[in-house]
């Protein structure tokens, strides 16, 4: 059997091209040292300029797009552990999709509004602008230092005028809808932060999520957008078959929209005689029963309800009418409300349409407060069907309701009381009530405020007459701009869509350039955001749908809930305080059994989420220090899936540092047995070895690329690598200077190690593209080219694959026919 070495054409056109293409990819070829991490940081800072430039290309359309998305991060200045993970794991993905040849668009940009930036710039005295812009420069400089190919063409701030105008649009278009409404509402108000919460920014000790405060309740008059209006259509939209790897997601929104089996109506209040409200406030009423809403008698609410804490000074018991009427919109009917501390509501809910006629609770209730009703003939499944759709039909051409939705569903409440928010485009006329700002007008920008500190209860922005004060669009006389911004989860619910078209100054985006990127093929984040923004993002997405304005009505195909970093947290048992590591003393030899050193306490020892309160953070900055950067991104996607949290242990680091040394040496011994042959094994070994390799390359090329393609295991495609590296290590010297497929599955190693640790490749392929006598000549492997700009490896044809049938249950019909 005979082997044949390439050999170099000496003629001096050919060798100048040689020695520039050389150059161009030389590393630094220190292999005769030893890989400590002063070389590591020589090889990050060497190859980290070299690796930034990855830009999607919107006028190629000869390549299929792959839009990978990772959450944005809020601004806070510096990157944590879990940025650390989410952002390793959607890099390696792009680079991956992008050695697959894919046009791919792996943007970033800034959930910059929002308390901590106000909270932080008050604490500091400086502006909130100047206090976010400095964070995000040092967070640019920490994502670069992390090796990540960002598109930074694409970047976004939802706290620039040129994005938030677009949000201040959107509301407009919500707002033409008929999906945008205030009214007085009992909130969750938080009296250190002097804004008003949402139910789930309240934990179960009634306290404010960030603040610690003990939350009150407070009656205000706040912006809500109807995003009942589409639950429906939100619960069949999970199952829609584009959606991939959504199932404990989808368990987790269909629970937060619940079952759609009511309708809800808006009833008007015409009679008031406290003086309390006005017609102009709407009531939103429940029912079961749509298709007998022309025969409700009257409204129950609970001692819970807004009405109660308006009307009512002091604690009720059993049942008590309130000096109001409400319109039913279906017949103009005047329903009486009533409060009762005994009514049994349903679940999740404070009010109930009574219908006596068809309801016998609704009917006892009637009897004992004197209510007249008829009895009447009940519908039967046809009559009632077709009743149902008549009712809904004009109850939503009236925009009084009439849409199915779930009893506990509510109104998404956006109105927050502080200055660095996204303004509500809205001015106040005494003559023509609310007006919404006129688009050419867009955006409202924040005034420049001197301070952000404000009195007791009154926004900071109602105190600047100057921004305050303008022109009625309608009627031009004197008008009150709304002083309330923006929850930021409305900056945020359609982010990624200015992502497709960020310099676009004259609309929202392109919808042509939607329709090639959208939907997002993978959108990774953690799963504290698999409800709430979630379900707000794919509200947005259905919205725009409707107005056509987007292709499609789901805007995530994919989806990776990566977990938590998890750090070890050291609690004085009877006191409750955290301490840090240093003041624990430990009473065995596993550490299992601690002491506080202070008080002698017993500790409790715990894995929990990453935080400076707990004193059990790592700051990456530390990490990259002390082990480089490559090798801090493959500790982080090492060991465990990246949907399970992640235990930070460097007992767990010698298997990832021991490996980036064994593929060190992979290199060393491979320029040097090219350089020197050995002497000949014989053929029949040789041929053993030889065909021991093809396998080795085309089983770890096929398992290592389904999970970075199919499965995203990312920490099973690392220990498929180190399979194959264990392989490469086992050949003798005279098969690693005369083996094509020892060749080929040294480069397979470093392509498939690229997109994960692409700073170490990168000088791992310097060098073995350095190596005298290249075997390989058919354009598998682009000499001329960085291990980024390879061909991902694919299967040899000739390689036998297994065969795998998956059966899935079902029902099997076991009738026969004849």
């Amino acid at each position: 059997m005979m082997y044949y070495f390439s050999s170099l054409n000496s003629g001096s056109r050919n060798f100048k091209c040689l020695t520039s293409v050389t150059r161009r990819l030389t590393g630094l070829s220190q292999w005769d040292k030893e890989l400590d991490i002063t070389l590591k940081h020589d090889i990050e800072n060497y190859w980290g300029d070299k690796l930034k430039n990855s830009n999607y290309d919107e006028s190629d359309k000869t390549r299929d797009k792959y839009y990978v998305l990772p959450m944005f991060p809020y601004p806070s200045g510096h990157l944590h552990m879990g940025h650390v993970r989410v952002y390793t794991i959607s890099d390696s993905v792009a680079r991956f999709q992008r050695m697959r040849n894919k046009n791919v668009l792996h943007p970033i940009g800034w959930d910059a509004f929002g308390l901590p930036a106000e909270n932080a710039a008050i604490e500091r005295h400086i502006a909130a602008d100047n206090w976010t812009k400095h964070n995000i420069n040092h967070m640019k400089m920490q994502f670069q230092k992390l090796g990540c190919s960002f598109d930074w063409k694409h970047e976004i701030s939802t706290c620039d005028p040129v994005y938030y105008k677009w949000t201040q649009y959107l509301f407009l278009k919500l707002f033409e809808a008929g999906l945008v409404y205030q009214k007085e509402a009992l909130v969750n108000w938080d009296p250190i932060d002097q804004t008003v919460l949402a139910d789930e920014q309240v934990d179960e000790h009634n306290k404010s999520w960030r603040s610690g405060a003990k939350v009150e309740k407070r009656l205000l008059k706040q912006w809500f957008i109807k995003t009942t209006q589409f639950a429906a259509e939100l619960l069949d939209g999970l199952d829609d078959k584009t959606l991939q790897d959504w199932q404990d997601i989808i368990k987790i929104q269909k629970h937060w929209i619940g079952q759609c089996n009511g309708v809800s109506f808006d009833f008007n209040i015409v009679q008031d005689t406290c003086n309390i409200l006005t017609d102009q406030v709407t009531f939103t009423v429940w029912t079961w029963l749509p298709e007998y809403i022309d025969h409700a008698k009257f409204v129950v609410v609970s001692k819970q309800h807004p009405f109660s804490k308006m009307y009512l000074r002091e604690d009720i018991s059993g049942v008590v009418k309130l000096p109001i009427l409400l319109k039913n919109p279906l017949n103009e009917v005047q329903l009486p409300v009533f409060v009762s501390d005994a009514f049994e509501f349903l679940p999740d809910t404070d009010t109930h349409l009574g219908i006596p006629s068809v309801i016998e609770t609704d009917k006892q209730f009637a009897i004992k407060q004197k209510i007249e009703y008829q009895d009447i003939h009940l519908l039967d499944n046809t009559e009632a069907k077709r009743r149902r759709q008549e009712i809904c039909k004009k109850a939503q051409k009236m925009r009084v309701g009439g849409f199915w939705t779930s009893a506990k569903l509510k109104d998404w409440l956006i109105s927050r009381q502080r200055y660095w928010g996204t303004p509500i485009p809205i001015v106040h006329c005494d003559k023509c009530g609310p007006q919404p700002v006129p688009v050419k007008h867009l955006p409202v920008t924040l005034p420049r405020l001197k301070t952000t500190v404000h009195e007791k209860g009154i926004p900071i922005l109602s105190t600047y007459p100057e921004w305050l004060w303008v022109s009625c669009p309608r009627c031009d006389k004197p008008a009150r701009r709304e002083t309330d911004t923006m929850d930021t989860f409305v900056d945020s619910s359609w982010y990624y869509l200015r992502y497709v078209d960020p310099y676009n100054s004259d609309e929202m985006f392109s919808q042509e350039k939607a329709k090639w990127l959208m939907p997002v093929d993978l959108y990774i984040g953690g799963k504290e955001h698999a409800t709430l923004h979630l379900y707000y993002a794919r509200f947005i997405s259905h919205f725009l749908n409707s107005i056509n304005l987007m292709p499609q009505r789901e805007p995530f195909k994919r989806l990776l809930v990566q977990g938590m970093v998890m750090g070890k947290s050291y609690r004085v048992k009877g006191t409750g305080q955290y301490i840090p590591f240093e003041q624990v003393k430990f009473l065995d030899e596993k550490k299992t059994k601690a002491i506080d050193v202070g008080s002698g306490q017993p500790i409790v020892i715990k894995w929990e989420k990453m935080s400076k309160s707990k004193h059990n953070g790592i700051d990456p900055s530390d990490m990259f220090q002390q082990y480089s950067v490559d090798t801090t991104r493959l500790l982080v996607l090492a060991d465990v899936a990246p949907t399970s949290p992640r235990n930070w242990n460097s007992n767990t680091f010698p298997g990832i540092l021991n490996w980036q040394r064994r593929l060190w040496f992979t290199i060393r011994d491979f320029l040097k047995h090219r350089r020197t042959p050995p002497s000949a094994i014989p053929d029949d070994q040789f041929s053993k070895h030889n065909e021991y390799m093809f396998d080795s390359r085309n089983f770890f090329v096929k398992e290592t690329t389904f999970n970075y393609f199919l499965s995203q295991q990312m920490s099973v495609a690392i220990s498929k690598m180190q399979g194959l590296t264990n392989s490469l290590r086992k050949m003798p010297g005279d098969v690693i200077a005369r083996s094509l497929q020892f060749e080929r599955a040294l480069a397979c190693q470093i392509i498939l190690l690229a997109p994960m640790a692409p700073h170490f490749a990168s000088e791992l392929w310097s060098g073995f593209i350095s190596a005298p006598n290249r075997l390989n000549s058919t354009g598998e492997i682009l000499w001329n080219k960085t291990v980024l700009e390879q061909r991902w490896p694919e299967v040899d044809l000739s390689y036998n694959l297994d065969l795998t049938c998956q059966v899935f249950p079902g029902k099997w019909n076991r009738k026969r026919r004849y």
